[in-house]
């Protein structure tokens, strides 16, 4: 009794999905979004990669609910492909969480250059100094077994939504609709055009994905709710509630400034924005609150991907050594591996203009991988159950999911995709080493080797693209 007690019902798990998948992009979002889209662009991009999102929240609820045994999100790869496909998968996954990682970094950088303006955009020398400092930092505290608390996590979900709430309540008495409408479609003459929306829409895909990465886990969440069917419930109302939350916040800005003035704009955008409405000190407010708030995801996401190289390795796709444990339960050397790969990516910042652009746009296409595989199992799944009570409309979900991520992928720009399977190549390497040690004879199919062979054009092709200016940096 005492257990089911501690499970939630339908508005208290709805509330937790959206508190826990509000990240660091909402705060950065309109300068993202201003550069490339107009209002009547964005509320359509919203509104496609809602609809793209959900899918795969739906594809979730039903895989748990009917393979609750399957452990780790890149086990529904290996059902679907082998253990190559999990390793693809579980590789992809990891890739994304300390990526992120990368994203927070820069973006705590440029906050706290409103106090500290020698940290300029939070890619020079000073900024990757401090940055490298609070990553080895993590890594210790991480290191040492400490676990995210029930208080910490309430701290940082206040120090998420009390900002995004205040700066709404500022731009709705501040929103002035003549600006709103003065370029609604984002065109020359004004006037809705088929052509130039689907040009915006494509050009804003990959900040849009980049503010759900972590809904997965929000899906994940079927083991609190008090029935199976409440957590769907959950799971939907609470992507339409973030997507709410996400278009009002988007779209609030282009009614205080224009476009190109928005454009202007320091990261993170919403604190420029609230202090053009309030003055200096809204700018100060946010910067505090979304300095905690990021600690806190950074800390998080330092333990994400450290857990799942943990399951990999106990499932074999990763050396041994990965699964090894300290006293605290740590697994320290994936642990530090991980770290050294985030510091090597860090000093790269020092070579682009747009450094938080740069890693979430690395972080959000590494994680599409994981993302579309999910989706073609729930297609598999749902095949292999046809004839059975909904298992039509399941497969259709499967289906629309994978279509939807694989134009994503397209449309958010191969290049970055493409960039990703520079680190693959080093997965590969370590696939092939686990392999050895469990005994393995023949490592690769036919099939596996077509697809590594296509990961190192993909990884030759994106050097190329670099070299010649063809991925921005």
């Amino acid at each position: 009794m005492e257990k089911e007690n501690k499970k939630l019902g339908l508005m208290a798990l709805t509330a937790l999905v959206i508190s826990s998948s509000i990240g660091s992009g909402i705060f950065g979002i309109a300068s993202d979004m201003a550069e490339g889209t107009s209002p009547g662009a964005a509320i359509a991009a919203w509104i496609i990669t809602g609809a793209g999102v959900l899918m795969l929240c739906l594809s979730l609820t039903n895989i748990i609910n009917k393979r609750p045994e399957l452990s780790g999100i890149f086990s529904y790869a290996t059902e679907t492909f082998g253990p190559f496909g999990g390793f693809i998968s579980g590789w992809g996954y990891w890739l994304s969480a300390w990526l992120g990682n990368i994203a927070f970094a820069t973006i705590m950088m440029s906050a706290l250059s409103y106090f500290i303006p020698a940290l300029g955009d939070g890619s020079n020398l000073l900024s990757i100094i401090i940055a490298s400092v609070i990553l080895w930092m993590m890594c210790l505290v991480v290191n040492r077994g400490i676990e995210s608390a029930a208080f910490l996590n309430t701290i940082i979900t206040i120090c998420k939504l009390v900002p995004l709430l205040l700066f709404a309540v500022a731009a709705i008495i501040s929103f002035k609709a003549d600006i709103f409408a003065a370029e609604f479609w984002g065109t020359v003459s004004g006037n809705f055009s088929l052509k130039d929306m689907v040009s915006q829409v494509n050009s804003s895909m990959m900040v849009l994905m980049w503010v759900f990465v972590g809904i997965e886990g929000a899906a994940m969440m079927s083991d609190r709710a008090v029935t199976k069917s409440t957590a769907g419930k959950a799971t939907v109302l609470g992507l339409v509630g973030l997507l709410c939350v996400y278009l009002l916040l988007s779209l609030l800005p282009y009614g205080l400034m224009s476009r190109a003035e928005i454009c202007e704009l320091k990261q993170p955008t919403m604190a420029y924005l609230l202090s053009y409405i309030v003055g200096p000190w809204g700018a100060a407010f946010i910067n505090i609150a979304m300095i905690i708030s990021v600690a806190g995801c950074w800390l998080s996401w330092t333990m994400l991907p450290v857990e799942t190289t943990l399951l990999m390795a106990k499932q074999n796709l990763l050396p041994k050594k990965f699964g090894e444990v300290n006293d605290k339960n740590v697994p320290t050397f994936s642990l530090i591996f991980m770290t050294a790969l985030s510091q090597i990516f860090i000093f790269t910042l020092l070579f682009t203009d747009k450094a938080y652009n740069f890693a979430y746009s690395l972080c959000t296409a590494a994680i599409f991988v994981t993302w579309i595989l999910v989706c073609v199992y729930q297609v598999k799944l749902s095949y292999e159950n046809r004839g059975k009570k909904g298992e039509a409309g399941q497969l259709a979900i499967g289906l629309l999911g994978t279509v939807f991520y694989a134009w994503a992928i397209w449309a958010s720009g191969i290049g970055f995709f493409l960039l990703c399977m520079l680190v693959y190549i080093i997965g590969i390497f370590l696939y092939v080493k686990a392999g050895k040690e469990n005994g393995v004879e023949k490592i690769f199919s036919t099939k596996e080797r077509i697809v590594i062979m296509f990961i190192l054009i993909g990884a030759a092709i994106s050097v190329y693209m670099l070299i010649t200016g063809r991925i921005a940096v």
